[in-house]
């Protein structure tokens, strides 16, 4: 909900006293009903009542229709009464109002209330009428008031700014798109605490996994009867400790006998020493990296930043596989020709800014075909990646510009710090998954949320195809 304009919404609130108050004396508003306006409602009143959120339920039931936007149109005549006629300081007696009609997403309602009679000790009785764009009545009735005796004449109040977000909103839908497939086998890596424990063992329940637990069986025992779960047909493989759970789980997956490796309570390092054994790891050609898929509440769609977690220092060689991985989860996210924004702290190419050179240097890259899939901008900034305002301020004309899907840091410093910005300081959930490597590493941490740890899987599972 934006600021009012200044230039528009009068600087300030006042009210008319009863002794002021004359019988036909009359105050209105326009207000147009939108999707916002009904979650802000269900939001604040708590009613999740399908008939008064859910515009097409609503639609296929006249009567439920007029009750849940007719309350909406309630609530305009309150604020009519309540800010202008009579206004501050008014204090409601009693209200009867008649739902005529159905208030539709769309609908311009223009609020009237209008004073009919002036009674003794201040009372004040008005009508109050609801009317739609096309001119029907869609809600009348009578409200009694006690009008104020005292002048109020006060600075107006600027409304907050209000942002709506369904909480995992991204991730359920990147869940939802496993349902049709065949769960994969995954080593879960010495899952000896009960946060990894449970997602594991959530995921498995989904169908995303099929959860095959590498660590110290007793251990592993032990903590599912901590938190309460069953390990009734969930294959165990003991190993003595993490370190041997790291290497075991590496040679399943060389062995084709799982599909995925998941992080337990262990060190990532540990885990990726065992992954990157030049020997008996599970390198490729392509060099690995983490990719951070956040479900941002500010942000439209899934945001994917990289490298974060592996890669301190990248060359240019390194920054066209971190980019190639990032580009390869995007396509399997469901997102057609991802846009890549090559971030620096500037938006032009710097030669003192090595980040300005690697990021030409990327782009004509892409131009020559040796990175795939996606179309790459910059070097830009954070704001221009991410706002078309900012980008537009900018003057910066480009298909990435504003409505970035991959952020590519110059270095992983940078990278950790702006995922981890945006969740403690946006409310973000951060899944998280490693390409480039054999199979698809699962990275999970102790602050992820569950759906978090569920999203981790579900992109693993995508990955995998």
């Amino acid at each position: 909900m934006s600021a009012p304009d200044p230039l528009i919404t009068p600087a300030f609130i006042e009210n008319r006293t009863y002794a002021e108050l004359a019988v036909g004396d009359t105050a209105e508003s326009v207000r147009t009903l939108t999707p916002r306006d009904i979650s802000l409602f269900a939001v604040m009143s708590g009613d999740v009542n399908p008939a008064h959120v859910d515009a097409d339920y609503a639609a296929t039931d006249m009567f439920h229709g007029i009750i849940a936007h007719g309350m909406w149109g309630a609530a305009l005549i309150s604020a009519v009464l309540g800010t202008q006629l009579p206004g501050p300081g008014t204090i409601f007696l009693d209200q009867s109002l008649s739902f005529k009609a159905p208030v539709a997403l769309g609908d311009t309602i223009t609020t009237r209330v209008t004073v009919t009679e002036k009674l003794k000790k201040g009372r004040v009785t008005l009508a109050c009428s609801c009317v739609n764009q096309d001119g029907v009545t869609v809600i009348d009735g009578v409200a009694r008031v006690i009008a104020p005796s005292d002048q109020v004449h006060r600075p107006r109040i600027v409304l907050p700014e209000v942002a709506l977000h369904a909480p995992a909103a991204q991730y359920a839908r990147l869940i939802a798109m496993t349902t049709d497939l065949t769960p994969v086998r995954t080593a879960v890596v010495h899952p000896c605490d009960e946060l990894s424990l449970i997602g594991a063992l959530d995921a498995g329940a989904r169908g995303i996994i099929v959860p095959v637990l590498v660590g110290p069986a007793a251990r592993i025992v032990a903590t599912a009867k901590s938190a309460g779960r069953s390990l009734k047909g969930v294959e165990v493989i003991d190993t003595p400790h993490s370190h041997a759970a790291a290497a075991m789980a590496v040679s399943l997956a060389r062995a084709g006998k799982v599909a995925a490796l998941m992080k337990g309570a262990l060190h990532t390092e540990e885990l990726m020493e065992a992954v990157v054994d030049a020997t008996l790891g599970l390198r490729t050609d392509r060099r690995m990296s983490h990719v951070y898929v956040l479900d941002v509440p500010t942000y439209p769609r899934p945001l994917l930043i990289t490298d974060a977690a592996i890669n301190v220092a990248p060359d240019l060689g390194a920054k066209r596989d971190i980019v190639q991985n990032a580009i390869d989860l995007a396509l399997a996210l469901g997102t057609v020709l991802p846009k890549v924004a090559i971030l620096a702290a500037v938006e032009t190419v710097n030669p003192r800014m090595i980040s300005t050179l690697d990021a030409a240097a990327l782009c004509k890259m892409a131009d020559r075909g040796q990175i795939t899939g996606g179309v790459l901008d910059g070097p830009l900034a954070f704001d221009n990646a991410i706002s078309p305002a900012a980008a537009a301020a900018k003057g910066i004309v480009s298909p990435v510009a504003g409505q970035a899907d991959i952020l590519v840091a110059p270095d992983l410093e940078s990278a950790n710090m702006m995922a981890k910005q945006l969740i403690y300081l946006a409310a973000a959930d951060a899944a998280g998954l490693v390409m480039g490597a054999a199979v698809p590493i699962i990275l999970t941490s102790r602050a992820d949320s569950a759906w978090a740890r569920l999203a981790s899987c579900a992109l693993a599972r995508l990955v995998i195809g």
